[in-house]
């Protein structure tokens, strides 16, 4: 079993709790938005479609924080956080960058108890 085996298959027994809880499977974007709403800390009703894309970049740099890519900076006064990059992401492909970002969010869902 190679390394890509195993994070797919830990993706899918990730995939299968969320569909149990919400009731339909996540895609990589739903993953990241509800990251996104989990790290900003706040729930609205709804969130414009600007909000929204914030959010899934909010979630990117909270992921890549766990391994020293982004630092966040602060807070605004809305409660937004800011991050600041800390070093270059590696070259890879996009099937490389797919698997580095899950392998990222699995990790945060293991670190969050879920």
């Amino acid at each position: 079993m190679s390394i890509n085996d195993d994070l797919q298959l830990r993706w899918w027994k990730l995939e299968e709790k969320m569909m149990h809880r919400f009731g339909k499977k996540p895609d990589m974007e739903a993953v990241l938005f509800l990251i996104g709403i989990q790290e900003f800390g706040q729930t609205r009703e709804k969130f414009t479609k600007e909000q929204k894309q914030d959010l899934m970049h909010i979630a990117v740099c909270s992921l890549l924080s766990q391994s020293g890519y982004y630092e966040l900076e602060q807070k605004d006064e809305e409660g937004w956080p800011h991050f600041r990059q800390l070093k270059a992401m590696p070259e890879m492909n996009s099937i490389e960058q797919e698997n580095f970002l899950k392998d990222h969010i699995l990790l945060y869902f293991e670190n969050h108890n879920f």
